[in-house]
């Protein structure tokens, strides 16, 4: 493996159990081939944590209308999700502390798949929006927990195979928002029933919960504490320049998400193809996230790789709405490709601007408490602008100013400059 490589297999698997004492022991697997199989348990759960933003808005337009939501009701169903992201964050080593890292992550499963589960379901006299509401923020928050807890098992089961794992991990999530972007309207399509489409997104987590059961149950655990020493990210500039990067970075990565497909479709794009288009602007991504951390680790100076990729993003997400219809697939790429590598390189800032794995831990855990807790504005914005002006063109201009302001934090990130001095 590559110094590049290595450096982007680290930036996404940091182990936010680090101040643990006694440290947490590897998954006890007995055998090469249970290491695979957890391998492989992993890789599955990371390809179930986007399905939730992605197939809702697969099918808004049938869903809004067949359930008879509110505005209002619209908006908050694409931020609460993401918002959780932020606030059950910082709980998820409290609890793997207590309860051990895989146990968590069993229960986030469990929670998942009850979260799927219970999206679409018709309470007599109450209608489709209380199980909405309640099911997509359990999503949420069991996303949360995965977001947190999963990386750092990779790294310490994986120590010798980041590369790989990183990559089938990386992939496996931006895999999943594809296949919720690409399969949901199909199967709106072939059933006829929005409530059939979200409900089948169940299915794979149920699997990969019944998977990871037998390995996760067995797991000894003893009781572990908390221990705080080191550099103090909070107070560090440099800490809040490359959080408030990945907080621009959220609000236009999860906007898309949220709002692309919808954007495409009032446009006049049939579902299936809309689906289509942002299911290949998603594998773009992937590309992007591939190669862009490689990129920026060449020289100390991450300046210019940043300020393209933000500009690239916001002008990407601005042209899928202002552009000519015509070259929408063009667009689409250059958003997907900008918006790969900007989550990418947002990430990567966790090693590059820290000195140790300490320190990256914890900036790691405040980019991502802040980062998707106000990233989520980014979707509450859209939704509210697109409510009160009845078009998404205010979003347009909204994007613009958050990649340029990207671009400047970006800048300012990059400089060769590190937490605590």
């Amino acid at each position: 493996m590559t110094p590049a490589e290595n450096t982007s297999a680290r930036s996404l698997l940091v182990d936010t159990g680090i101040d643990e004492v006694p440290g947490a022991e590897p998954t006890r697997v007995g055998s090469g081939r249970g290491l695979a199989y957890l391998g492989i348990c992993l890789v599955l759960i990371g390809l179930n944590l986007r399905t939730v933003f992605s197939s809702f808005s697969a099918v808004l337009p049938e869903l809004t209308s067949g359930a008879g939501l509110p505005g209002w009701a619209v908006v908050v169903l694409t931020t609460v999700p993401v918002t959780l992201l932020g606030v059950f964050a910082p709980l998820a080593p409290v609890l793997a502390r207590r309860f051990g890292s895989e146990r968590v992550l069993l229960g986030a499963m469990a929670v998942l798949t009850a979260g799927l589960l219970l999206r679409p379901v018709d309470f007599p006299g109450a209608g489709h929006l209380p199980a909405l509401m309640a099911g997509t923020a359990a999503c949420g928050a069991a996303i949360a927990l995965c977001n947190v807890l999963l990386p750092g098992l990779v790294k310490r089961d994986f120590p010798h195979r980041l590369g790989l794992m990183g990559g089938l991990y990386t992939t496996a999530i931006c895999a999943s928002a594809a296949l919720g972007a690409g399969f949901t309207y199909p199967l709106f399509a072939s059933t006829g029933q929005w409530t059939s489409a979200l409900s089948f997104w169940a299915l794979p987590a149920g699997v990969v919960l019944l998977l990871f059961l037998p390995l996760a149950v067995r797991q000894p655990h003893g009781r572990h504490q908390s221990v705080h020493d080191g550099v103090n990210v909070w107070r560090s500039g440099v800490a809040w320049q490359v959080t408030i990067f990945m907080v621009l970075q959220a609000m236009m990565s999860f906007s898309v998400f949220a709002w692309l497909a919808p954007i495409l479709r009032e446009r006049g794009v049939d579902g299936g193809t809309a689906g289509l288009i942002v299911s290949a602007s998603i594998a773009l991504q992937m590309l992007g996230s591939l190669f862009a951390p490689a990129l920026a680790t060449r020289s100390r100076d991450q300046r210019v790789i940043n300020t393209v990729v933000a500009l690239m993003t916001g002008g990407g997400f601005a042209l899928c709405i202002f552009g000519p219809l015509e070259l929408i697939w063009v667009w689409t790429a250059l958003l997907g490709l900008g918006q790969g590598s900007l989550t990418a390189v947002a990430l990567t800032m966790i090693m590059v601007r820290t000195r140790d794995g300490r320190t990256a831990a914890h900036l790691s855990g405040m980019m991502q408490g802040v980062g998707y807790g106000l990233g989520s504005t980014g979707t509450l914005m859209v939704g509210q602008l697109h409510q009160g002006t009845g078009s998404f063109a205010a979003a347009g201009v909204l994007f613009l100013v958050v990649g340029a302001l990207a671009a400047v934090f970006g800048y300012r990130a990059g400089r060769n400059r590190f937490v605590g001095g």
